[in-house]
């Protein structure tokens, strides 16, 4: 009797346990979006291109006048291999191995440079937008809002989403200043005019029509 008593206990609290558990799920409000979309069509996104792109044509300048310089003393020492002493040769070798270590190394440094300025440029933006992305989710109740995207080369965090309702995208963004229905509009135009530029790229091009033949001079009258 005890026993049994003990297993009926056991299944009530089972029951309330279970029960629980599906109102603290029913109570969950999951939302989700991608940091790395809403930081793409922000202002701030297109400036922080252009100044990396600046630097980027800054390093690639440099490293250009440095491969030519490789390349001309390079040549000098092929044509003059056979003209300059034993020393002056060993001297320009040791030169080119100098310019050769001096290139990739620019090339090492000037990308971790690069790597540093972005993450320079783009860490205030993302702390930016996290802070919208806490207000909207306590605005409106969220128990969770997940990111999409899980960084470069990496699984995403969310595998599926059945329905875009739990897309709070549009709400961060409106939180930032940013309309929703003009970045979409953007987006259309953008992808219209690719469109367009392909369909371009693909016509045939109409060969030249054959001129037309000149006009047969008229026969002279005959003489009676």
């Amino acid at each position: 009797m005890k026993s049994k008593l003990i297993v009926a206990v056991m299944a009530i609290l089972a029951l309330i346990g279970k029960e629980t558990q599906a109102q603290q799920a029913a109570a969950l409000k999951i939302g989700w979006t991608n940091v790395d979309y809403i930081l793409s069509v922000l202002p701030e996104s297109k400036k922080i291109q252009n100044e990396l792109q600046i630097q980027q044509q800054q390093i690639e300048k440099v490293m250009q006048e440095k491969s030519k310089e490789f390349e001309d003393k390079y040549k000098a020492l092929q044509q003059n291999a056979t003209k300059w002493s034993e020393i002056i040769l060993a001297d320009k070798q040791k030169e080119l191995q100098r310019l050769e270590q001096d290139f990739q190394e620019f090339q090492r440094t000037s990308q971790e440079s690069l790597q540093r300025k972005q993450q320079q440029l783009i860490q205030p933006v993302l702390t930016k937008i996290n802070t919208a992305i806490d207000e909207v989710g306590k605005e409106n109740n969220y128990t969770y809002i997940l990111n999409m995207d899980g960084g470069a080369q990496t699984t995403p965090i969310i595998l599926y989403a059945g329905s875009d309702d739990l897309n709070v995208s549009n709400l961060v963004l409106k939180k930032l200043g940013v309309d929703p229905a003009e970045v979409e509009k953007q987006q259309k135009a953008a992808a219209e005019a690719a469109v367009q530029q392909l369909q371009q790229q693909q016509k045939p091009t109409t060969p030249a029509t054959n001129p037309a033949p000149a006009n047969k001079p008229a026969t002279p009258a005959k003489k009676n």
